[in-house]
């Protein structure tokens, strides 16, 4: 089936129907990232049948599901009336947009809630004062004032570390580790969304591209789950170990050869000098004591964490439900093993040092990952007026 086609008559362009620049211009207008692609991915699906849309067509389809707010910012961008344009340095301008001010200041720890009022407080500063050209550096002054003003010291110094990271050099390493089930994906999304950063890894992927390449007599631990992988150890291991400390030797025997691809992708970001966030039950501390300590790359570590088994055992149901292919089935019949492997794991964090995030709510846990993200780079940048605004 050939992939549709947006057709611009007055610039005579063809160009394929994308829902990631979708999903990035209702961001702009204002809507959540959730929502956004939700909304672009069921566009694609409604317009699958089609070759061709004019442009014209494709924002009056769109502009059609909106939300009156929503949908003036979404016409708004369609034309130069009305626009701010945004000057840094030596590059070319670029329109204002309050999504995209709304989601770095997320990326600062604001709350989702407080991001969109200091973002439309600081849109209406500058339509009543009849900007219509702003250098960035002004652009943030600006932004830190009214968070000072509305929320205090605090939030108003991370919105400047953010700053000052985001404009720097350095590569910043996520890592999300915790048990199946715990969320760990979900929230890795999310929080790589919300940094702008476009590297993400799971080391589950990792494994199965080792399992291809690796013969399973040959590493037979590696051809099988993390909770079962103690299955696979040799017999007389079994008989001088107790359960628990079998299913942690098990674990750490799985861990450590999947350890040589998570070392391998995470040299190669070091290299390339580019951010990168890495979840995945194999996320351990020993991975990251391995990690080199002399470089200016600035590792977070978190463990996520379901506190509660009923909790567990839903989300397991559930992600089931959404993902046949996850196997969810062969999680609940092992349930009783995962849960003693989530009990392994938050005990290695935390000799390790390692901070400990409960997931009972998505947006909730994104905030106290965003807190403890920000807690790191408040170490390696000042956040001083003085120094950002000099």
């Amino acid at each position: 089936m050939s992939k549709l086609q947006v057709v611009d008559p007055s610039e005579k362009t063809r160009v394929p129907f994308l829902r990631g620049i979708l999903t990035r211009s209702l961001q702009d207008a204002g809507m959540p990232f959730e929502a956004a692609y939700e909304m672009a991915s069921r566009i694609r699906a409604d317009l699958a049948q089609r070759q061709e849309i004019t442009t014209e067509e494709l924002r009056a389809t769109v502009a059609e599901g909106l939300e009156e707010a929503v949908r003036k910012r979404y016409e708004q961008t369609g034309g130069s009336q009305g626009e701010i344009w945004v000057q840094d340095a030596d590059q070319e301008p670029v329109p204002y947009s309050r999504g995209r001010h709304r989601q770095g200041l997320e990326a600062s720890a604001l709350s989702p809630e407080n991001a969109a009022i200091i973002a439309a407080n600081v849109y209406a500063h500058l339509t009543q004062e009849g900007i219509v050209e702003i250098g960035r550096r002004q652009l943030m002054e600006i932004t830190y004032r009214q968070i000072l003003q509305d929320f205090g010291q605090t939030p108003a110094r991370h919105y400047l570390v953010w700053e000052q990271f985001h404009h720097s050099d350095r590569p910043l390493l996520v890592f999300f580790g915790g048990t199946p089930g715990c969320g760990k994906s979900s929230v890795a999304t999310r929080v790589a969304n919300l940094l702008d950063i476009v590297r993400s890894q799971s080391t589950d992927m990792l494994r199965e591209v080792m399992r291809i390449l690796v013969p399973e007599k040959l590493l037979p631990a590696l051809h099988t789950s993390s909770f079962q992988a103690f299955q696979r150890l040799p017999a007389w291991e079994h008989q001088v170990q107790d359960e628990q400390a079998l299913l942690a030797h098990g674990y750490l025997n799985q861990t450590e050869l999947v350890s040589v691809a998570c070392e391998a992708a995470i040299e190669r970001a070091l290299q390339e000098r580019v951010s990168m966030v890495l979840e995945g039950v194999h996320v351990h501390p020993t991975l990251l004591s391995r990690l080199p300590q002399d470089g200016d790359a600035i590792l977070v570590p978190m463990m996520l964490a379901v506190l509660k088994p009923s909790l567990l055992h839903q989300r397991i149901l559930g992600r089931g439900r959404s993902s046949p292919d996850r196997r969810a089935s062969r999680y609940l019949k092992n349930f009783q093993d995962i849960w003693e492997l989530q009990s392994f794991l938050l005990s290695e964090a935390d000799q390790a040092n390692i901070p400990i995030v409960a997931n009972e709510l998505m947006e909730v846990t994104v905030q106290r990952s965003m807190s403890l993200i920000m807690q790191s780079l408040s170490q390696h940048f000042s956040g001083n007026p003085e120094e950002v605004f000099s």
